[in-house]
């Protein structure tokens, strides 16, 4: 029996395996964020392929906290009637459709990869100003941040759980809050981007109290039989950053606030940080905050081969697997992998004729 290949219940849902889709920016949406047909039919090639959950992109809950113009929202009513479809498609498969509830924080407002230009989105080119805990911008051609007072905190903790129940509403099973790689909830935890000396800022603690927040709201608002994860930041690779001490101790905090699931990830908080990226190098951080907090963990980070992810899951480094680029490489990555690990994938009966 495959250990990648088993269940995993996470309240009132059981993802039929442990393969992710992790969450990757499409900068497709319109100007509005509401998804486009891109989105249909690559989130759902990727439940085709045969992963068990399909985590959406950096979905914003507030139309400043998009990364770019061209990322999706789901602030409103016509943004739940255009994710419609792509969830049922999704859970049509047999898949389970989460979201990943996202606020770039000072990261907010800046041009695609893609793009001609680079840095921050003037107004005149369908821009505005971000929001992060201080004022100072994340790189000199970014858009320099207004500080949030604590009216505006408040303000995207309901914005947060607003957006989750949307979530609800428009078929997905599942959220995730997005806390890492230098956007909003993770600029406050960082004490490299965070330096209030209010409530939400000084301390441990203070720098914890917004993501536990929304947390907590967003528990409060999706109820207790849907999962809810949170992606971290497992440490900034900086010295003076956030460790993953830290991380152990946040992950705690998580649960008792009803998180069910630490997406493991690092860095973003800074520039210029040392990672000693490698296969797998962000698995020891998922290990270790299982072991330490007691809490459920995903890992991700150049993840490519079947043995490799079987064998995080069977040592019991995490839970659950997530996979970027090897999904955006090879949609049906996991049929293949159970083709390999268990010698019986479940391809769709559109395509055994192949086999």
């Amino acid at each position: 029996m495959s250990a990648l290949f088993t269940p995993l219940t996470l309240r009132g849902v059981t993802l039929p395996n442990r393969v992710a889709l992790a969450p990757m920016c499409q900068y497709s949406a319109g100007p509005d964020g509401l998804p486009t047909d891109w989105h249909r039919v690559h989130l759902g090639s990727r439940a085709v392929g045969g992963a068990g959950l399909i985590i959406t992109e950096a979905t914003a809950v507030v139309p400043e906290g998009r990364i770019s113009p061209q990322d999706t929202g789901l602030w409103s009513d016509a943004h739940v009637d255009a994710w419609r479809p792509i969830t049922a498609f999704i859970a049509a498969q047999g898949s389970v459709p989460a979201v990943q509830l996202a606020h770039a924080g000072f990261k907010a407002s800046t041009y695609r990869p893609w793009a001609e230009h680079r840095g921050g989105v003037p107004d005149a080119d369908g821009g505005w100003t971000p929001v992060s805990p201080g004022a100072e911008p994340f790189l000199p051609d970014y858009r320099t941040p207004t500080a949030l007072d604590e009216a505006g905190v408040a303000e995207v903790v309901e914005a947060f759980a607003t957006a989750a129940r949307r979530a609800l509403a428009a078929g997905f099973a599942a959220v995730e809050i997005h806390a890492a790689h230098g956007y909003l909830l993770h600029e406050f935890l960082s004490p490299l981007t965070n330096h209030r000396t209010d409530g939400y800022g000084g301390d441990r603690a203070g720098r914890m109290r917004l993501t536990l927040e929304v947390a907590r709201a967003v528990r409060a608002a999706v109820g207790e039989a849907v999962p809810v994860l949170t992606r971290i930041s497992a440490t900034d690779w900086v010295d003076g950053g956030w460790t993953v001490e830290d991380s152990v101790v946040l992950a705690g905090e998580l649960a008792a606030a009803g998180v069910d699931l630490v997406d493991t990830s690092s860095g973003g908080a800074a520039a210029r940080a040392s990672v000693p990226i490698g296969p797998g190098y962000q698995v020891p951080l998922a290990a270790r905050i299982r072991r330490e907090a007691g809490v459920p963990t995903g890992a991700v980070g150049l993840i490519v081969e079947p043995e490799q992810a079987e064998q995080i899951v069977a040592a019991g480094e995490a839970d659950l697997v997530l996979l970027g680029r090897e999904l955006l490489r090879d949609p049906y990555w996991p049929h293949r992998a159970a083709a390999k690990l268990t010698q019986t994938p479940a391809w769709p009966n559109q395509y055994t004729r192949a086999f």
